[in-house]
């Protein structure tokens, strides 16, 4: 069971671990011991996760994110088995957290007429600056 916070807990069911064979540091034991972890979180048939939540879980999560609606966490960082599934489950909490924090709504604002009349100006004295760049006409 991983405590997400306070209202949240990810249940034993609702994660899945497999070990593969990892790639860089392992030393003799590289091609031996199954280091790299793979956890796998049913978050579209968890119930401690709301819809709204879930949707921005799976905005953030990208192609983590399976089309069964679970997502995978792939790691493989230590030569360690039990540290590689901690680094996993920390992952897995800290995308749920991010996935909590709802987003400020934007506020419409409109430009003042001040700020929209010096835009104006400085577009006009910028095309008098091109207009002068023209070629002379010798009329004397």
């Amino acid at each position: 069971m991983i405590r997400v916070n306070d209202s949240i807990t990810i249940e034993d069911w609702e994660l899945t671990e497999s070990f593969t064979r990892a790639q860089g540091p392992g030393g003799q034991n590289v091609n031996k011991v199954s280091t790299a972890v793979e956890l796998r979180f049913e978050a579209e048939r968890s119930p401690n996760l709301t819809g709204p939540v879930k949707a921005r879980l799976k905005r953030l999560a990208g192609r983590r994110w399976t089309n069964d609606g679970a997502l995978i966490i792939f790691v493989q960082e230590t030569r360690s088995q039990a540290r590689n599934r901690e680094l996993a489950e920390v992952r897995l909490r800290e995308l749920i957290l991010k996935a909590l924090e709802t987003p400020k709504r934007r506020i419409k604002t409109r430009p003042t007429l001040g700020s929209q009349r010096r835009r104006i100006a400085a577009k006009k004295q910028r095309g008098e600056v091109k207009s002068l760049r023209g070629k002379v006409n010798d009329d004397d």
